[in-house]
């Protein structure tokens, strides 16, 4: 039976403290995130214009790409309470940082992309912890609530966060906006102190030789197996151009329509709308009737067919329902799989593996917006939306021909338990 959002929050009343609190930490992380996600772009393109914001998107990037590698291996062998704590506080420091720049010496680029960069490091340790975390918190035959729980807890904060820099900005102004930002992080920092200790699986880092090892064994392990390669090369492709749809291109929609900041927040605020409604009512219905496989396929196309018409939008109403449409199909193409695929992996793997799908969509990630920054200087970003919109649609076709994937889909929880492992027993006997 479907569950209502509020079904969902009386469930979390009685799931374990413990995972109550890493929700609720997961839930800041991702408000806050998504906060800075409505001010910075708007504050870039408002003062800057499109240049400046592919610049900072590729910039970002390219810096998430090169932190990778660093802090993949941490993730095995460092507390993964311990790196949610320091990166909150670094982001902490960060958000600090932002707001005073805003309120005393005005807009710098430069200054404004060393910060991000920094924002982005410890954001990448704080990622790979809090994904990887909620695993070792529960028992397998309960991570499908679990994960459940998070994804609406993650897209009720999502719709929350964009709207409440969005009055921020209308309210205070872009300083104000990042005092906003910064009281989140503190009180998720509150939160995180309470998380437990966590032991690491294996022995301390010995070193950036050792980091480098652990993400090449992700690697050779993703790209011995047949299916597990081809879904991250789609996933790969798909991101070229799903990223700047979802991302960078928004604000500069907004900024052509005429709208204020305010309407960003929205914006981004129906996008995660769709993914609620998707998360909580949309998966369950269409798996059942149509089966993992051709949700999964069927909604990444219809993804793109919906990023398409957030091109072709001539007002806001029409922008907001796209996007609302985008967010629905991207949160059951998002669920539909991402049990199947973290319970296969063996622990011992999941933070390795989780590492190079990560700097695989980074890679992605630098390319999208450096092709969308060229795209935008010859032509309009309805022209450049509708492109990108229906190459991701094209894109998602790609997963026809993943070895196996229709196969793996049909299986149920139990079944895909360490299926990995049992499929690849040479590839995952060392830890």
């Amino acid at each position: 039976m479907n569950l209502t959002v509020f079904q969902d929050l009386r469930a979390l009343r009685a799931q374990p403290a413990v995972l109550r609190n890493f929700l609720l930490v997961d839930a800041g992380v991702q408000l806050a995130s998504l906060s800075a996600w409505v001010v910075l772009p708007w504050w870039i393109s408002s003062r800057a214009g499109a240049a400046a914001l592919a610049i900072y998107g590729s910039a970002v990037a390219a810096t998430t790409l090169l932190a990778a590698p660093l802090v993949a291996p941490l993730g095995d062998r460092v507390c993964k309470t311990r790196q949610m704590q320091w990166s909150l506080a670094v982001l902490l420091a960060v958000g600090a940082a932002m707001a005073w720049l805003a309120a005393s010496l005005g807009f710098n680029l430069a200054v404004l992309l060393v910060l991000a960069m920094v924002q982005v490091v410890a954001g990448t340790v704080a990622d790979q912890a809090r994904a990887n975390m909620v695993q070792e918190l529960v028992a397998p035959d309960t991570l499908p609530k679990a994960i459940r729980l998070r994804k609406t807890s993650q897209s009720l904060s999502g719709m929350l966060g964009p709207v409440l820099a969005g009055l921020a900005l209308g309210v205070a102004g872009i300083a104000g906006a990042w005092f906003v930002y910064v009281v989140l992080l503190a009180v998720t920092l509150l939160f995180a102190l309470r998380l437990p200790v966590l032991e690491a699986a294996t022995t301390p880092p010995a070193g950036l030789r050792h980091w480098w090892q652990a993400l090449q064994s992700g690697f050779a392990a993703k790209w011995c197996m047949p299916m597990e390669r081809g879904w991250t090369a789609v996933n790969f492709l798909v991101w070229i151009f799903q990223g700047p749809a979802v991302g960078m291109l928004i604000p500069i929609k907004v900024l052509s329509l005429g709208l204020t900041g305010a309407w960003l927040g929205y914006a981004l605020s129906a996008l995660s709308f769709g993914v609620l409604w998707g998360s909580v009512w949309g998966s369950d219905a269409l798996v059942r009737h149509l089966g993992r496989y051709r949700v999964r396929l069927g909604l990444g196309v219809c993804e793109g067919l919906a990023l398409t018409l957030v091109g072709c939008a001539t007002s806001a109403q029409w922008m907001l329902i796209a996007l609302t449409l985008a967010g629905f199909c991207n949160a059951s193409l998002a669920l539909v799989g991402a049990t199947h695929r973290a319970l296969a992996i063996p622990q011992h793997y999941r933070v390795r593996l989780f590492a190079a799908s990560s700097m695989s969509t980074q890679i992605a990630g630098t390319i999208g917006p450096a092709l969308a920054g060229l795209a935008l200087a010859q032509w309009s970003i309805h022209a450049v939306y509708v492109a990108f919109g229906l190459l991701m649609s094209t894109s998602v076709l790609g997963f026809l021909w993943v070895p196996r994937l229709r196969e793996f889909l049909t299986l149920g929880h139990h079944e895909v338990v360490d299926w990995y492992g049992h499929q690849y027993p040479n590839i995952f006997r060392h830890p």
